[in-house]
């Protein structure tokens, strides 16, 4: 791996971690359609209906993401993985990120997350990964505490992957972080666009 990549995919990582560091500004996590892109101006349409315009820095970074299998998660991975709490307080996962090793230890913990009502972000070592019914359950530990998730089979697991602003197209989804100027304008931290078909699941 290079060393730009491994740049991007630990400043990718970093942003993934929103708010879990005490001192982190507040930021915004936009899904969304790419409407446009041009003179360092993203105009993405939100899954919530509305139409947002993000500044773009030169220094910000566009990355993207890849399919792995879930078998390619193993005993000393270290993944995010945003989950839902079920009525019998256990956690099944809703993506899978699997972090390269130069981005390890990046928004270690577990946190709330934005992907629906009582959902959550863990980032954290795998120590174990056990075959279930419904598919994997991993053993997941980090700074202060542990976790249990469940991994169904149908959930996308993913890892990082280079991208540009030339794959910032139409039509194209994204994940953005951002920090707030308005209601409906934005300033970009990082970029992660779809990319070979593969979405964003963050």
């Amino acid at each position: 791996m290079s060393y730009r990549f491994k740049l991007l995919a630990t400043v990718i990582a970093l942003s993934l971690a929103g708010t879990a560091a005490a001192e982190a500004p507040k930021v915004t996590r936009i899904r969304g359609d790419i409407v446009s892109f041009s003179a360092d101006t993203l105009t993405v349409h939100r899954r919530s209906g509305d139409t947002v315009v993000i500044a773009l820095k030169p220094e910000v970074t566009v990355g993207a993401v890849k399919n792995i299998q879930l078998s390619d998660i193993k005993p000393g991975s270290f993944v995010g993985t945003a989950a839902k709490t079920g009525a019998d307080g256990k956690l099944t996962a809703m993506e899978v990120v699997v972090f390269p090793e130069s981005a390890r230890g990046t928004g270690e913990g577990h946190y709330d997350w934005d992907l629906g009502s009582g959902s959550s972000m863990t980032n954290a070592n795998v120590d174990s990964v056990v075959q279930s019914t419904n598919g994997r359950d991993l053993k997941l530990s980090y700074k202060g505490g542990s976790n249990n998730v469940t991994v169904p089979t149908n959930v996308p697991v993913v890892t990082f992957a280079p991208a540009s602003r030339a794959d910032l197209i139409a039509g194209k989804q994204v994940f953005v972080v951002a920090t707030p100027d308005s209601a409906d304008h934005f300033t970009g931290l990082r970029v992660i666009v779809e990319k070979d078909g593969v979405v964003p699941p963050m």
